[in-house]
Order: structure tokens, then sequence, then C-alpha cells
């Protein structure tokens, strides 16, 4: 894990050891503007030339507990690029879109995006602690005048309901946004138990990248109340091995602590972690703390982020560099995500021949075991 950082005692304002672990006063105190900045890192010509192009664009903000995980001088550093705008929001990228998977075609209701047969998403809030520069719902989280609301978010949430009541398939609901822990637990409380008096719904999530960028809001009393309502999952999203820190593996271990699974979503984003020796740390590192990592995402087509894509053929290295090399579950499935849903693209292990099935390992070795043993239907002839 990485070393833990705290607040440099020279900062103006530096935070006492109670205020530090308090993540109301870390809310308080994001980091917006380029004199805040400063006072972390040493800001460089390009980063302040593109808070100035991406104003009025794109909002940013950063934790100081985010802050303090970033290298002062290193412009390139992978904390840096997830949190501080740089010139590449602002290039145009062929079929660039502000929605690629289709997350406001598939809505519902004010809230509800229902794209699977048996699961929906609420997006309850477009809030979050960190702006993070390559989110898929850029437009909705981090553009001025943009949203995927229909209306305020702040209305009641009957409407929601109601759609999930009256669609009994629906056994699984994925609290997202935004991130659903900028609400207090007070509010959460009352969407978690609104949905948990719905018989159909089976399962609980929550997506939130808190336990990455401020694991100081997840409390004790914010997983006892978890608790109540289980079963209740909480999938999050480190991308670097820098983010594991001993504050944010002990707010997963208070999570595992009170039942509630944790699993991880990583992006795979160009000179962040798009190299085999990378990913493979941030996944062994994720076993450590006891995450289990999910997916690998293919960084998505997003206006405001293409910058951050790589090739397919990057993400297959980076794959056959981990299959086979760490156990089985600290392999994540390498998925693009499109309007048509999550298509996995990882390379097969497995080709359908005339005497049965090819099979290769890790390694490149390869062997053919026969259709009388492994039935499969012959492939199509020439």
């Amino acid at each position: 894990m990485s070393e833990s950082f705290a607040a440099p005692a020279a900062a103006p304002g530096a935070p006492t050891p109670e205020q530090w672990s308090d993540w109301r006063w870390h809310m308080r105190n994001r980091v917006t503007n380029l004199d805040k900045l400063r006072e972390w890192v040493k800001v460089s010509p390009a980063e302040e030339e593109a808070i100035a192009g991406t104003a009025g664009k794109y909002r940013w903000s950063v934790t100081p507990y985010y802050a303090s995980l970033m290298d002062p001088e290193d412009p390139n550093c992978p904390i840096r690029l997830q949190a501080v705008p740089s010139h590449g929001e602002l290039l145009e990228f062929p079929d660039a879109d502000v929605d690629p998977v289709g997350d406001m075609f598939y809505r519902k209701t004010n809230r509800i995006v229902h794209k699977y047969p048996d699961r929906v998403i609420m997006l309850i809030t477009e809030s979050c602690p960190v702006y993070c520069r390559h989110c898929t719902r850029k437009f909705h989280t981090t553009d001025v005048e943009g949203t995927y609301f229909r209306d305020n978010e702040g209305g009641d949430f009957e409407e929601d309901f109601r759609y999930i009541r009256e669609h009994p398939e629906i056994r699984d609901v994925l609290l997202t946004g935004g991130d659903p822990l900028s609400y207090r637990d007070e509010k959460l409380e009352t969407i978690i138990s609104g949905l948990r008096a719905i018989p159909s719904v089976e399962i609980i999530r929550i997506g939130s990248r808190f336990p990455v960028l401020l694991p100081q809001r997840i409390t004790d009393e914010f997983c006892e109340m978890l608790s109540r309502y289980h079963p209740v999952w909480l999938n999050t999203h480190f991308n670097h091995s820098r983010e594991i820190t001993p504050e944010a593996a002990a707010a997963v271990d208070r999570l595992l602590r009170h039942g509630v699974p944790v699993g991880n979503q990583t992006v795979l984003l160009k000179g962040i972690n798009d190299d085999v020796d990378t990913m493979r740390k941030l996944m062994t590192e994720l076993l450590r703390i006891r995450v289990r990592p999910y997916y690998l995402y293919h960084c998505d087509n997003v206006t405001g982020v293409s910058h951050f894509m790589t090739s397919i053929e990057k993400g297959w290295e980076i794959m056959e560099g981990l299959q086979g090399h760490m156990t089985g579950f600290g392999v994540p499935q390498y998925v693009l995500t499109t309007r048509i849903g999550k298509i996995p693209v990882s390379l097969p292990y497995h080709e359908v021949v005339e005497d049965g099935l090819a099979l290769r390992n890790y390694r490149g070795q390869t062997m053919t075991v026969t259709g009388e043993h492994y039935r499969v239907s012959k492939p199509p002839s020439d």
C-alpha cells in the first residue's frame, strides 16, 4: 500500500487531526481554484492554462485528502491526471458523445435508467467530492450546463419508486450519480429504506468513489446504517495503487465488517495505468485489502474524456499480462460499455476446430481436446 499523507503543516489553515478525520471538513475545504491547488502542488503552465480553458465548461474540485496523494513536483502524477483539468478535455475526437452508453436513451423516470431486464440504475445526484477528469458521465456530473436529469435532482423519489414497484422483474437497484455518498446518511437511508420496502427488490448496490477520494466518509455510523438493509453491495473505483492508502484500507475494512462486500471497477486510462506492471500491482494491492476486482472498463469515447482512451490492443496486452499471473478472482473482466450493454472484449483462450477445441494457456502453450468428450458444434465450413 501507499504511505499515508497528512496535510502539509505549512499550509494556510492546516487542519487539526480531528478536522482531517472529518469528511465534512474535507467537503467544505475542497480545492476549487489555482490558489488552493498551489498549496498542494507546483502547478505547471499546462495545468494553469487548462484550468482557465475549462472554466465555465467543466467543474473541478479535489478533496484535501486526495490532493495529499499528489506528487507535488510531477504534473504526470497519476493522481493529478485524474483530478486536475488538462488541455485534452478541450480536444475534439471523432464520434465522441456526451452519453455513449445510452443513459438518457434508457431513462424511464427522472432518475431511473432501465437497460437490462432485471436491474436498473438510479441517478440520485450529480455531485461528487472530486470531479474525475475521465468520468463517463462528464456531461452530467461536470458540465456546468449539462445534466441527465429530466427534472431537478431535488424532487421527491416517489415516481422512481413507483416505476420499480410497477416492474416486479426489477430485483437489483444500483444507486449512482454523481456519487450517492455526497448525501448525508439520513438522506441515503430514506432512499435505501424506500427501496427495501419494495418486495421485488432483492439487491441494493451503491456505486461510490468515496473510499478512494475521501475514505473518511466511510464512518461506522454509515456502515451500521447500511447493515440494516442487507443485502447491500458497494462497488468502488481504484485506478492506481497510489490510491490504496491505510485510510482507504480502513474504510474498506469497516464496510466488510458490517457485511458489505466491496468490488472494484477500474478504467483503463492512457498515461495512468496502461501498462501490465501498473495494472498487476493495482489488482494485487486490491486483493490485499480484500477488494474484489470486478471490471476493467475500456475508457469510453466521452466528450472531454477521449484523450484518456487507449487501443483495444493495449487492453488485450494488459489482460494477457494478468491472466495466469495472479489468482483467478484477481483478474477483472475487460469490457467495452455501449448502448447495447457491457460487451466482454478479452481475447478468447479457445477456438472451435474440426477435432474439438483448440486451447491455449497464459504462456502460449496449446493443446486440443476432442469433441468426443467436449461436445461443441462443428465450425462453419469455408
